[in-house]
């Protein structure tokens, strides 16, 4: 009798969840980049959607310029810019961040801000149109900690993609 119960107890340990985060992995590697409205340099929210789930980087105001880098630009997570993590309750679509009254449905099941990391910004002037400059978005050492104090630090979102904007 002792060992089944010990068995029993073994086995429901074993299916307990350690306290890890639900969300094992962030893979926003194959969604496309996307802003509301016409792109500027002005424009600050872009966000990357994969089926139920949604990746919202918010830039610090002036952080895109229509200017060739000769640097790396650097802006810290969350101090200057922001990084959002979003499950829905069903797909959600472009709409739901761009239009006028947002719809009612999928419902954000949780969402997860990132407790630090870098935004990284590398800009290139095109050479043969040279009113157009291409922004490079890289994240790097990006930590999310959701409201249980669990931090998911092993993330594949290093590519945050490229923009391109006009020269006013």
């Amino acid at each position: 009798m002792k060992k089944g119960v010990l068995l029993v107890f073994a086995v429901s340990m074993l299916n307990c969840s350690s306290g890890d985060l639900q969300i094992e992995t962030l893979d926003f590697n194959t969604a496309s980049i996307q802003y509301c409205g016409s792109l500027t340099t002005a424009t600050q929210v872009f966000f990357k959607l994969n089926d139920r789930e949604a990746l919202i980087l918010e830039l610090q105001s002036g952080l895109l310029q229509n200017v060739p880098s000769e640097n790396t630009i650097s802006s810290a997570i969350p101090s200057q810019s922001q990084l959002r993590y979003r499950a829905f309750s069903g797909t959600v679509d472009s709409g739901y961040f761009c239009d006028d009254v947002p719809p009612v449905d999928p419902v954000v099941i949780e969402e997860i801000s990132a407790a630090e990391g870098n935004v990284l910004i590398s800009t290139i002037q095109n050479p043969s149109d040279t009113t157009q400059f291409e922004h490079t978005i890289s994240l790097e050492g990006v930590s999310f900690v959701n409201a249980a104090g669990e931090r998911l630090t092993n993330l594949a979102l290093e590519d945050f993609g490229q923009i391109i904007t006009v020269e006013d």
